[in-house]
């Protein structure tokens, strides 16, 4: 509870709560309005609050899983905030301008990509010192226009799993796209927006710099968190492997000893059983003999026998 109090009182010194003016507001905004003061609507902090906090834990949970967020925010009070808060995570981003088709559209976008690193990669390995000038100067013109809208989804190789959005009204190409495509959106919504257009809304001021900043690094916050035990997770998932591959290497060695142990105990035995063996023969040839004696004794008796006729 504490935090929550904590929390609201920073967003409540961000100034969160101010929206807009009660002429411009959408209807469906009105669970989460508190009051109107002066013409302006007063959002419900404790609603932003929660709000804030369900969409965090979500957003911990995709980050934890592997996959990307792609954050946009091509208004001038969000551009920076979103650039910084984006490659703290090491997470895709457009603060620039959204072009049509960046997700419909994906594999083209991936060309344009393409094409911009080959430049990079021609720049870098002096593949331009065998052109004109004038070509290499076109040639740094077009990366440079390139990487300007495109350099924050530059290593973005698949459609993300989620967009995280600065104001859903004036990003409504974007969020058309992801609601097309079934991608999961977050966004930050006031009170002249339909909050039912994304997943997840967060009900707050999205035109003060100060809003948008603690909004986008609590929820920053969080994904770097979800990254963190994703790692812990993957460490402990090679010890234990490097454990079980050490425990097999032990029984397959004991294995093999005792098996050598068991030839060995084999070779001994059938030595021995070899040496009864000559000495069983050989008594069974000397007995061999006697018993020929014998018939050769019993052979004089019929001549003594024929004598006597």
């Amino acid at each position: 509870m504490e935090n929550n109090t904590s929390l609201q009182q920073q967003l409540l010194e961000a100034g969160v709560h101010f929206g807009h003016l009660r002429k411009k507001w959408n209807p469906k905004m009105l669970p989460y309005i508190f009051a109107e003061k002066k013409g302006i609507h007063i959002i419900d902090l404790n609603k932003t609050t929660e709000c804030l906090q369900e969409t965090a834990a979500a957003m911990k949970q995709i980050a934890r899983s592997g996959k990307k967020i792609l954050f946009v925010g091509t208004k001038k009070q969000a551009k920076d905030i979103v650039n910084e808060c984006a490659k703290k995570v090491n997470m895709p981003f457009v603060t620039e301008r959204w072009l049509g088709g960046m997700l419909t559209n994906f594999n083209t976008v991936r060309k344009s990509v393409k094409k911009m690193q080959s430049i990079e990669k021609m720049l870098g390995d002096g593949s331009f010192d065998s052109i004109t000038k004038k070509e290499r100067l076109t040639l740094s013109r077009d990366k440079d226009k390139m990487e300007k809208v495109l350099g924050g989804i530059a290593q973005l190789g698949r459609v993300p799993a989620a967009l995280f959005i600065v104001d859903i009204g004036h990003e409504h190409i974007a969020l058309a796209e992801a609601k097309r495509l079934g991608i999961t959106t977050f966004g930050v919504v006031d009170t002249n927006c339909d909050p039912n257009k994304v997943d997840f809304a967060i009900p707050a001021n999205d035109d003060a710099t100060k809003s948008i900043a603690i909004i986008t690094n609590y929820l920053t916050a969080a994904i770097a968190e979800g990254l963190a035990e994703r790692q812990a997770a993957k460490d402990e998932d090679t010890d234990e492997v490097n454990d079980d591959e050490k425990e097999r290497k032990a029984a397959k060695l004991l294995a093999e000893a005792e098996a050598e142990g068991g030839r060995g105990r084999g070779r001994g035995r059938g030595s021995n059983d070899n040496a009864g063996g000559g000495n069983a023969g050989g008594q069974r040839r000397r007995s061999g003999g006697g018993g020929g004696g014998q018939r050769g004794g019993g052979g004089f008796r019929p001549g003594g026998g024929g004598g006597r006729r």
